[in-house]
Parts: C-alpha cells; sequence; structure tokens
C-alpha cells in the first residue's frame, strides 16, 4: 500500500494525473465501502505492518467472494480465516485462483511480497491442537515470517518437550497452543527466555469447559513473559508474535 501512494504521488509531481484525479484514488486508499454490509480497510497495512484479514464465520459465501475482490485490487495477497471446506468451495466457484489450507482452515487469493525478518517458533500439546496451531503458522508464514513447527509436545510426555531444548532455547518468540488444562504454556516460558504466545483451545473433556480452563491456567501461570489471546485464537497469535518481532532492535 505504501508503494501505491507512493507511486500515486509520483503520477501526480509528473502531471500524468491531476490533483481531483489522485483525491478520487486517496478516498479508496482510506476505505472502501463493499454494498451495504462491509467497509475496506486499506491503509491498515501503513498503519501497522499488517494487511486487513477477513474473519469468515458469520459471512455468507457471496460477502466473503464481494470483500474478496475489492480487496485484491488493492493487495498482493487476501486472507481469510475460518473458512470451511465447504464454504471455500463454494467461494472458489467465483475465486477459481483460491487457495486453501484445509487443516487451518485458511483461504487466499495472491502471493505475500511481505518479507519479515525473524522466526516464528510454535508447539502444540497435542495433535487435536493442529487446527488453531496451523491457524498461526499459516497466518505467519503468509505475513512473511519464518515457521518453526514443534508439534504434540505436551507435559503428558515432558521427554518429548525437552527433546526440542535446543530450539527452544534459541526462539525469538514461541506460540503454545494447548488445551485440557493447558499446562504446556508455563513449562516453556520456564525454559525460555524470549516472550511467549499462549493459545488455549477448545479441546479437552467436559470440565475444560470448552477452553475456558486452559483460558484460566495460562491467565493465572507463576511463569513470567507469558501473553495470552482468546481461546482457539490462533490467527490473533500470530499477529502478536509478528508485531513482537517487528518491535526488536535490528541489527
Amino acid at each position: 500500500m505504501l508503494d501505491n501512494l507512493e507511486n500515486l504521488l509520483e503520477t501526480v509531481a509528473k502531471g500524468e494525473i491531476s490533483p481531483a484525479e489522485a483525491l478520487q484514488k486517496l478516498k479508496y486508499l482510506h476505505y472502501e465501502s463493499v454494498g451495504e454490509f462491509a467497509k475496506i480497510d486499506h491503509h491498515r497495512t501503513l498503519r501497522t505492518g499488517f494487511p486487513e484479514v477477513i474473519f469468515g464465520l458469520g459471512k455468507t459465501p457471496t460477502q466473503i467472494v464481494q470483500i474478496m475482490r475489492v480487496m485484491e485490487s488493492k493487495n498482493p495477497l487476501v486472507m481469510a480465516t475460518k473458512i470451511s471446506e465447504a464454504v471455500h468451495a463454494e467461494i472458489q466457484r467465483s475465486l477459481p485462483t483460491l487457495r486453501y489450507f484445509p487443516i487451518a482452515q485458511i483461504s487466499c487469493l495472491g502471493q505475500s511480497t511481505m518479507k519479515k525478518e525473524g522466526k516464528i517458533t510454535i508447539l502444540t500439546a497435542g495433535t487435536a491442537d493442529l487446527p488453531v496451531a496451523e491457524e498461526a503458522a499459516v497466518t505467519g508464514e503468509l505475513c512473511g515470517f519464518m515457521v518453526d513447527r514443534l508439534w504434540d509436545v505436551g507435559v503428558a510426555g515432558i521427554h518429548r518437550l525437552l527433546s526440542h531444548r535446543e530450539a527452544i532455547a534459541g526462539a525469538e518468540v514461541i506460540i503454545v497452543v494447548a488445551g485440557m488444562e493447558g499446562a504446556l504454556a508455563s513449562v516453556v516460558a520456564g525454559l525460555a527466555d524470549c516472550p511467549i504466545v499462549a493459545v488455549p483451545t477448545s479441546i479437552g473433556y467436559g470440565a475444560s469447559f470448552n477452553g475456558l480452563a486452559p483460558l484460566l491456567t495460562m491467565l493465572n501461570s507463576c511463569a513470567t513473559g507469558i501473553g495470552v489471546v482468546n481461546i482457539d485464537n490462533g490467527f490473533g497469535a500470530a499477529m502478536l508474535a509478528g508485531k513482537i518481532l517487528q518491535a526488536k532492535p535490528k541489527d
């Protein structure tokens, strides 16, 4: 988006378009309405470093298609989260180049041009946590970061986690995805000197209350350096990890 703005200003300076024409284009660099149901924030990359992403739940396939078409015209990559296979198939009828990451439930158009410094390390307590963890991993990769995946290293078999001590010790930021009682985040925070982003999942038996138990465990951890996002919010965890990496001093 910054390139678009610079190009627009250059064309005005060269006299290739009038200031009035540039003004009309600038209106759409701010936000753009889609029907009566959405306003696309085209300036989000300029403000935050990351583009707007479509949250798929609650939107109809028709609405998602219309939003994606508007976003595609001004962004090299358009991403939508929480997209089921059935919804993706319906959207793809209108957008044939749409790609799908089935475990992460992410659909996207185009290719990312972002290359970010740093690596996000992601751990899961169990295999059942993979959908949320993959949402974080794919989000991180599409945003331009390297991602290291360490799956199924929960505390019930602590030796599995300890076999990755070097990777944990060398990590720049770690996302820990866990359901059940959510103890993994505390254990990892006791081993690592980097920020930990904890993601409780809705995986577990009845007393886990669809993720409330691990959420409270992570919030009440006595280990330091843990930030907790909402239940099943792999996308939000990746965004927070990305901003932590962006805030690091550059060599």
